[in-house]
């Protein structure tokens, strides 16, 4: 009896330790940024870990964020809406510098320049903390301005943070650059916290990506919970090429600027697979969910990758910036290991805000209080049953900004509605209307506002509604001086 007792003991507190574990599960967000919804199954790219985790997950088609950065980003940690939480475009990383291009018709609208405080809303990021997460940040942040609290990610929940500062793209991918932190030549752009790796050849994805295995070893040896925000400045601009993979992708046919992107792709694939080989060696993949997402749609602004503009994320149409598919629809792809199902596609739409009460359920805190009222619902029901579909749900888009100089299509001044398989998109400048059936015609090229009016109509004021409801910034009418109304 005597040496029974112990080895019941051991058996006891080890089942213990093994539930409280699988209580709470590991989270990883993996973010791309402007990674377009094609790029992640490109047969010009080389993308072998990101089919791999399509394979053992839900990978969600219809999936969406802002046409913008900060703003998905916002809405990510918020689970607010854009045209609620009222970062509305890319924050600069100057303070109180507005973002917004000079326009000749419009003022530009009261938008939050310097980002969303921490005083307004809770992060999800601060409720893992306080459910005894370790949370760790590692990559591009973007939240908002230099000198404001929303700019670090340590005041927004995260115990670490390496590299994640208010600029959104980085100087340099180079390490022989220093990432930008060379002498005398030194800008806001420059990524901090990499000083180990100045001087060398390593790409910045990679180096990330060592930091961020390095960050997951404290928890693991303590085994604790981890939350982990992997936030890749690639594939953003500058198209620098990564020249592990470079040079296969110009043997193979494509353009300078194609390859130098394909590169910037397949670094992001590798940093995915070296992070999913990881955990298989720690012994805690079967514990951790991935959730794998861009943050707008892909760039498609010629010269920045060669050819036509607006083609590279066909056969949507448009591309970041814009209100059309090609802007906002992103790659998103679940493992949940046990609970999601595997290898198979949902088709039910969902956006930004949704990660917040996804991850909320996911890490099974379900009594939680937030300063905020959320807007994203959980696309945990559409995990364990893909075929599940709510056609009555309502997505917005509200872009009331300049972007850049030229007016393309769907960018500048621009909202949008979805309801069931409609989208209506809305020009702030003329007021027009347009109408388009998405089961039918994802590339947007049929215009239904004059054969449906009843449907346009009612999106139109949904839109109104919703954009009256949470105080969203407008632009202003420079002559009349008026605030520009949804009619």
């Amino acid at each position: 009896m005597k040496k029974i007792v112990p080895i019941l003991w051991f058996v006891l507190v080890s089942f213990n330790l093994i539930a409280q574990n699988s209580s709470k599960p590991n989270i990883i967000t993996f973010i791309v940024d402007d990674m377009g919804w094609t790029d992640a199954f490109n047969p010009n790219y080389h993308t072998p870990n990101m089919a791999k985790l399509a394979k053992q997950g839900v990978k969600f088609s219809q999936a969406y964020a802002t046409p913008v950065c900060t703003p998905t980003r916002t809405s990510f940690l918020s689970g607010m809406n854009a045209a609620h939480h009222g970062v509305t475009n890319w924050t600069s990383p100057v303070k109180d510098k507005n973002s917004d291009a000079d326009d000749q018709q419009f003022s530009p609208s009261p938008w939050k320049i310097n980002g969303l405080s921490p005083n307004e809303y809770t992060s999800y990021p601060q409720l893992l903390k306080q459910a005894g997460y370790f949370t760790i940040h590692v990559g591009k942040a973007h939240w908002g301005a230099a000198g404001t609290p929303q700019a670090n990610p340590y005041n927004l929940g995260f115990q670490v943070n390496i590299s994640g500062h208010a600029a959104g793209h980085p100087q340099s991918y180079y390490g022989k650059d220093n990432y930008g932190n060379l002498p005398g030549k030194v800008s806001l752009q420059a990524v901090p916290d990499l000083e180990e790796y100045h001087g060398s050849s390593i790409f910045l994805t990679e180096a990330l990506t060592l930091e961020a295995l390095k960050s997951l070893d404290t928890p693991i040896q303590n085994k604790q919970p981890f939350y982990l925000n992997l936030a890749h400045y690639g594939v953003h601009t500058p198209i620098q090429s990564d020249d592990r993979f470079f040079q296969k992708y110009l043997a193979a046919g494509l353009d300078s600027a194609e390859a130098k992107y394909a590169s910037l792709v397949e670094g992001v694939d590798k940093s995915l697979g070296d992070i999913m080989n990881y955990l298989d060696e720690k012994k805690v993949a079967g514990n951790t969910i991935i959730l794998f997402m861009s943050d707008n749609g892909g760039l498609s602004l010629a010269p920045a990758r060669g050819k036509k503009a607006h083609v590279q994320n066909l056969p949507l149409r448009a591309g970041k910036g814009s209100v059309y598919e090609g802007g906002i629809r992103i790659p998103m792809m679940v493992k949940w290991p046990g609970v999601a199902k595997v290898n198979q596609v949902a088709n039910q739409y969902m956006i930004a805000e949704d990660l917040f009460p996804t991850i909320l359920e996911m890490a099974k805190l379900s009594r939680v209080k937030t300063f905020q009222t959320l807007d994203g619902q959980s696309m945990v029901p559409y995990l364990k049953n893909p075929s599940l579909k709510n056609e009555n749900r309502i997505l917005v888009w509200h872009y009331p900004n300049k972007w850049i100089e030229q007016d393309g299509p769907g960018i500048n001044y621009k909202s949008a509605i979805r309801r069931g398989d409609y989208k209506l998109v809305y020009d702030l400048r003329t007021g027009q209307k347009e109408l388009y059936n998405l089961s039918q015609d994802m590339a947007e090229q049929f215009d239904l506002a004059s054969k449906l009016p009843e449907q346009c109509l009612q999106l139109t004021q949904m839109l109104k509604s919703y954009l009256i409801q949470h105080h969203a910034p407008m632009p202003v009418d420079k002559k009349t001086g008026k605030v520009v109304e949804i009619l």
